[in-house]
């Protein structure tokens, strides 16, 4: 089965089977569902990736303004722009949902396939858990009773469960709320970098820091990386994009512009009109450097940006892992039930459900645990994407790819060579806590894989059986 699944032929069975099977009684999507257009989804990956400069003050705290702005020029070029050539190939190659899983199965086996999904998955729930939690921190400031104790517990649990409910009316609805959310958390820091040029001094962007500050490059690559990630995230919903061989290259490269402009231009604005107090650039120093160069009404529209950048961080990343769920239960990897669409929006209930539940889990954990475990989690997935990528590309060379990176293979190998080396970098500095706890997850994830072979084996539970399908296809197509 495992030979069938990574064969040539065996991908146009597989889309078929996920996308358009005519003769399934429960197609994976009806013909009348309205799919994501290209401006919903240009946002959608922008809200995985970044949702605003907020988080990008610490590069400046660890390492001063100039290497920041030289880190926010050049890592985009070392890191992003592989991932996201990567993930517009791949995608418009396997165009169903499940993304790298899908990837990673048609390129080494159901075993690696399952290991990817899980991956990235939990990485995605426990990150998916920080959002509430940095929303309450932001509200705390005007309702001072929800600092700590049962309040603040309370508050995060019904603001994760709001936030979820908007996901489970649609993801049209949610893409067209992620560009409104956009347009409105962006404006302040536009008009915050409009009124900072006549203040700007270009001579302190050339700072290294304040003297007898030492560099803390741990905090400054981690920040850069957890801002700069995730560009593969929304090809998990890739089979709900209108016509996602031509709309997800565009939406990759109209979003990776956004997000580099979003994050570049208010940081040499910032940095530029203001002396530099290394130790103050802490995450909501946008803020306070808004309140010093316009007044607090403008102070006041980025920590409501701030917010509305949290929600719709919140959505995206929601709508990556459901969707990752459901296209999991398409592949057969998990039961069948967790396929399942609910009647009235079309949207995958049991993945929302699955993932809000998780991510109130692990709401408890501090914000810094949370960001190194979805680090190194994420690490192992990128490391498996990349080898998938270089072996797809090696040994099935005739494969259909709508998008292709216009590089021959040794180029291809030195495009992904380099950010893999900055992701075991990213590795290598974790925390003892960080290794314990990935080491776990994985272990969970290995024994997960082998459960759901022996469910199977047994009838324990029901699963889609593609993989079968694509077998017994093969067989009669070789006879």
């Amino acid at each position: 089965m495992e030979d069938s699944l990574t064969s040539p032929s065996s991908q146009q069975h597989l889309l078929r089977h996920l996308t358009e099977d005519p003769e399934s009684e429960e197609p994976s999507i009806p013909s009348t569902q309205k799919k994501l257009a290209l401006i919903p989804l240009v946002f959608l990956i922008y809200f995985e990736v970044a949702g605003g400069p907020y988080g990008e003050e610490y590069t400046v705290a660890a390492a001063g303004p100039l290497l920041a702005i030289l880190g926010f020029l050049v890592f985009p070029l070392i890191w992003s722009i592989p991932e996201a050539l990567v993930t517009a190939e791949l995608a418009t190659a396997f165009p169903g949902n499940g993304g790298f899983v899908i990837w990673a199965n048609e390129a080494f086996g159901p075993f690696w396939g399952s290991l990817m999904g899980f991956w990235k998955f939990t990485s995605g729930v426990i990150n998916l858990a920080a959002y509430p939690v940095l929303c309450i921190d932001y509200v705390k400031l005007v309702i001072p009773a929800l600092s700590s104790g049962f309040p603040r517990s309370l508050a995060i649990s019904l603001s994760t469960c709001v936030l979820s409910f908007l996901n489970y009316t649609g993801l049209t609805i949610v893409g067209y709320t992620a560009v409104a959310l956009g347009i409105v958390s962006l404006m302040p820091f536009v008009i915050l970098s409009l009124i900072s040029i006549p203040k700007i001094e270009p001579g302190r962007w050339l700072s290294l820091g304040e003297r007898g500050v030492e560099k803390d490059w741990t905090l400054f690559f981690n920040t850069l990386f957890w801002n700069l990630n995730f560009w593969d995230s929304a090809s998990t919903l890739a089979g709900e994009v209108d016509q996602p061989q031509k709309t997800f290259p565009k939406a990759l490269l109209f979003a990776g512009l956004l997000t580099c402009l979003g994050y570049i231009i208010p940081l040499m604005a910032a940095t530029g009109a203001i002396p530099l107090e290394q130790d103050k650039w802490v995450d909501g120093y946008f803020a306070v450097v808004a309140e010093m160069i316009a007044g607090k009404w403008l102070k006041l529209w980025i920590e409501l940006g701030a917010v509305l950048s949290i929600i719709g961080l919140y959505e995206a990343q929601l709508s990556s892992a459901a969707y990752q769920v459901l296209g999991m239960a398409d592949l057969g990897f998990i039961p069948k039930i967790f396929g399942e669409r609910s009647r009235w929006f079309n949207t995958p209930w049991m993945g929302i459900l699955l993932s809000t539940i998780i991510a109130l889990a692990v709401s408890n954990l501090s914000f810094t645990n949370i960001i190194s475990i979805v680090n190194f989690l994420y690490c192992l997935g990128m490391l498996l994407e990349f080898a998938s990528y270089l072996w797809l590309r090696r040994n099935f060379p005739s494969l259909k790819r709508p998008f292709e990176v216009p590089m021959r293979f040794p180029g291809l190998v030195l495009m992904c060579l380099i950010p893999s080396v900055l992701l075991v970098y990213v590795m290598t500095v974790a925390s003892p806590t960080v290794y314990v706890v990935s080491a776990f997850m994985t272990a969970i994830g290995i024994v997960l894989y082998y459960f759901m072979n022996l469910c199977k084996s047994k009838s324990w539970i029901e699963f889609n059986n593609v993989g079968e399908k694509l077998e017994d296809e093969d067989d009669d197509h070789n006879l």
